[in-house]
This record gives C-alpha cells, sequence and structure tokens, in this order.
C-alpha cells in the first residue's frame, strides 16, 4: 500500500531542517496531515586502528538525557563532498584525521519521519593532528576493541540506532 504525498509546506525552517506539513493520501483515498522534518545528509566518519580498535566518542544527548557511544558526525555543508565532510567532522571531533576513506554504507534512521540520510565511512588509519577543535561535543574519545561492539550495543552503550547500525556493520566487515 503506497501513500502519496499530494503537496506540503514549510512551518518551520532554520539553518539544519525544516519541518513541513504534508498533505498525504492514504490507500483508501482518504486525507491526514503529516508533519515531517526535512534534514541536510549527514556525514559519519571513523576509523579502526591496526589493533582493531575502532575510534569512538563518549557523550551526552540532552534530549534523551542519555550517555553512550557514538561516532563522529555532522551535516554536510552546501557543495562539499560527503567523504570530505565525513574527514571533516572526524578531525573536528577527534582531533584524528582519517587516512583514505572507504564507504561502510547509507541509511535512514528515522524514515517515518524525517528523510535524514546518513552516509557512514571509515578508515583503516589515521593520523593525530591535536586537540578537536570541537571538544565540547564529547567527554572523551577512546579508541575501543571493534570486538566488544556487539556486548555494547546489547548493553544499551550505543544508543542511537544508526550508531549502533554502523558499528555492527563495521565490525562485521572488519571481524566477520
Amino acid at each position: 500500500m503506497r501513500w502519496k504525498n499530494l503537496g506540503e509546506h514549510t512551518v518551520y525552517e532554520n539553518r539544519w531542517f525544516r519541518v513541513n506539513l504534508a498533505d498525504v493520501e492514504l490507500p483508501d483515498g482518504s486525507h491526514l496531515d503529516h508533519y515531517l522534518i526535512r534534514l541536510r545528509p549527514v556525514a559519519v566518519a571513523t576509523a579502526v586502528n591496526p589493533d582493531n580498535e575502532v575510534l569512538l566518542l563518549w557523550r551526552h544527548r540532552f534530549i534523551t538525557d542519555s550517555w553512550g557511544w557514538e561516532l563522529p558526525a555532522g551535516v554536510v555543508e552546501d557543495g562539499e563532498p560527503i567523504p570530505a565532510a565525513a574527514a571533516r567532522e572526524m578531525l573536528e571531533e577527534t582531533g584524528w584525521r582519517p587516512g583514505p576513506l572507504r564507504h561502510l554504507f547509507t541509511l535512514e534512521p528515522s524514515n517515518g519521519l524525517t528523510d535524514a540520510t546518513h552516509h557512514v565511512y571509515w578508515a583503516d588509519e589515521a593520523h593525530y593532528v591535536g586537540h578537536p577543535e570541537d571538544d565540547f561535543e564529547s567527554d572523551r574519545r577512546e579508541w575501543v576493541p571493534l570486538k566488544a561492539v556487539p556486548d555494547l550495543v546489547a548493553r544499551g552503550d550505543v544508543p542511537a540506532a544508526n550508531m549502533a547500525a554502523a558499528l555492527l556493520m563495521l565490525h562485521n566487515v572488519r571481524l566477520g
């Protein structure tokens, strides 16, 4: 059954997102108003070192008042290539510059409400440049054993679904 978006208008907008109201036609012909959030693409990046440790951020999310492990991530600026945005975010948030990035996968973490497309990349090397420019984004940055990822996710230490999916995929790709 396919829902049809017959049109939408913006009810709020800022630099990061737009909240739109859509007129949606359901398969039975009835209509409903559906709010949705239009977001810029998000670039995500990390590195795995020769010891099979993954570079993670330990951070607090005030919206859910939760702590957890995450990968560096942020919006892609207008005209910026997605891999360049991923590398920039990793450097800004960790102080580590990734080596050549590999595309891991792309996902839509909440496609019932948003059109946020997250592009996840990883590198098998990184070079420490210095203290992160955006150190306010996390309490600490650590190299965590990749083999620990399934247990971290199972315990709830990776509360964001997009980050859990990315880390489990990376675990599978790297450790099989």
